[in-house]
């Protein structure tokens, strides 16, 4: 199973960046797909999950300015993030709860 994490980039605070991660190497649509990200001298956080059915959960801190999707026909999750702030900072990752599969980190940073 391969995942791989893009569309990281530096945005000016307030601004919105569409994160994706490509599945390979399995069937993406049974699978939970989640989201964290790591800052700098912090542990990894769960920030969005989206589950076979579209449920979606999403922790306080991004809850309401980050949106969880997923296309399976494209192997491909989502997250799109507006009103970006500067504790927004990390390196963003996905996963597969059930395979325990990581992508490598896509770096976000939010900053004048």
């Amino acid at each position: 199973v391969q995942l791989v994490e893009s569309g990281g980039g530096l945005v000016q605070p307030g601004g919105s960046l569409r994160l994706s991660c490509t599945v390979s190497g399995t069937v993406f649509s049974v699978y939970i797909l989640e989201w964290y990200r790591q800052a700098p001298g912090k542990q990894r956080e769960l920030i969005a999950d989206i589950y076979t059915d579209g449920k979606t959960t999403y922790a306080g801190a991004v809850k309401g300015r980050f949106t969880i999707s997923r296309d399976n026909a494209k192997s491909t999750a989502y997250l799109q993030m507006t009103s970006l702030k500067p504790e927004d900072t990390a390196i963003y990752y996905c996963h597969i709860p059930t395979r325990n599969a990581w992508g490598q980190g896509t770096q976000v940073t939010v900053s004048f």
